[in-house]
């Protein structure tokens, strides 16, 4: 296998892991939900915050290890 089917392998098991995850976390307080009619537009703003940390978290010490 080639260096970049191996990237694309790994880009698809780290999108899925995240939808996994983000079923899990669902809608946290402070996200802004705005419905009228038969429309709703969500703005998961909390949820970004809280998956920006983690991942910032995660990079950190995977750098630190390196």
């Amino acid at each position: 296998m080639t260096g970049i089917g191996k990237i694309f392998i790994l880009i698809g098991v780290v999108c899925i892991a995240i939808g996994i995850i983000m079923s899990f976390i669902g809608r946290l307080p402070g996200d802004i939900v705005f419905k009228k009619g038969n429309t709703t537009v969500y703005f998961p703003i909390v949820t970004s915050i809280v998956v920006s940390i983690v991942l910032s978290l995660i990079m950190f010490l995977f750098n630190k290890f390196r």
